[in-house]
């Protein structure tokens, strides 16, 4: 059985993080669809929350248990039973009781006691144990290799890359070093390496598409034609693909169930691919992308 509850808040954010202490579920557990888009007013006159419609599937009640009926049998009335005839009692002549001689028995001699004699206790036979074989060690796992990367060349557009985040990243107070390499076409990958590499992601990688954005802009002015620069740091561009398209899976199935469109999390334009193009085969399901950046959404709808 479907519920609906619609939730609050300054922001969607907020109201999904009220919709989940209010109505005790996980952040997965429920869909929503966007009402009201928050609105911050000018000197708080005009000012608008955040509405959303939360839907979760609760478990329907069980039917009870249809009573038996009552055969014709069962519903008649019973017979009043029979009361049994009083018997004629015949009269019992009083005879007198004959006095019988009393015999006195003489006194039984004592018995002697045996002492009891202790019986021995058996003693269990336990079988001896069978020798167990050596537990073979466990496997340890190697460490894995480190990655070696190719020195970029004086003057090209890898080593500008490379110095241009080199100097980003140590304004930031981080000591990661930037490698970078050419792949297919006009496209650039860049791995950053080093430790406390989760300061330089941020949050579903906020950070980490910032300094990727903030070199894109800077190299491009200087470069003719438009190259593209990705960003990466321990994998974490691949593991976020690889939850999107678990989530987006997971999502469309929901809707194939209830029938009903539902409207994600905002997303950015990347994320928003990596949704369109993990459902674009799937029966019965189409998305498209609604609302306007930086709360764009996708939304799933179920195609009949």
């Amino acid at each position: 059985m479907e519920m609906k509850h619609i939730i609050t808040g300054k922001t969607i954010e907020e109201a999904k993080a009220n919709a989940v202490a209010q109505l005790g579920l996980d952040a997965d557990g429920f869909s929503y669809q966007v009402i009201q888009l928050p609105k911050s007013g000018f000197l708080g006159f005009g000012a608008q929350p955040a509405k959303i419609e939360v839907s979760y599937e609760v478990p329907d009640p069980q039917p009870e248990a249809p009573k038996v009926a009552l055969s014709a049998a069962s519903r008649s009335k019973p017979k009043p039973a029979k009361k049994p005839e009083p018997q004629k009692q015949e009269p019992v002549k009083a005879e007198m009781p004959k006095a019988e001689p009393v015999k006195q028995e003489a006194p039984a001699a004592p018995k002697a006691e045996t002492p009891e004699v202790p019986k021995p206790e058996k003693k269990e036979r336990r079988e001896p144990r069978k020798p167990q074989p050596p537990k073979e060690p466990k496997e340890t796992k190697e460490p894995k290799e480190p990655k070696v990367y190719a020195v970029a060349e004086p003057g090209s557009v890898e080593e500008r890359i490379e110095v241009f985040l080199k100097g980003l990243l140590e304004h930031m107070g981080s000591q990661a070093v930037p490698h970078c390499w050419k792949e297919e076409g006009n496209t650039y990958q860049v791995e950053l390496v080093g430790e406390d590499l989760g300061y330089l992601i941020g949050r579903r990688g906020d950070t980490l598409d910032a300094i990727q954005h903030l070199a894109n802009y800077s190299i491009n002015r200087d470069v003719e034609g438009h190259i593209r620069i990705n960003v990466d740091a321990e994998s974490y561009r691949e593991k976020r693909e690889e939850s999107l398209r678990r989530y987006a899976v997971k999502k469309a199935q929901q809707v194939l169930k209830m029938r009903r469109r539902t409207t994600l999390e905002p997303m950015n334009a990347y994320e928003r691919h990596v949704i369109h193009a993990a459902l674009q085969d799937m029966d019965n399901i189409t998305t498209h992308s609604t609302g306007v950046e930086p709360n764009r959404c996708v939304v799933i709808e179920y195609l009949r």
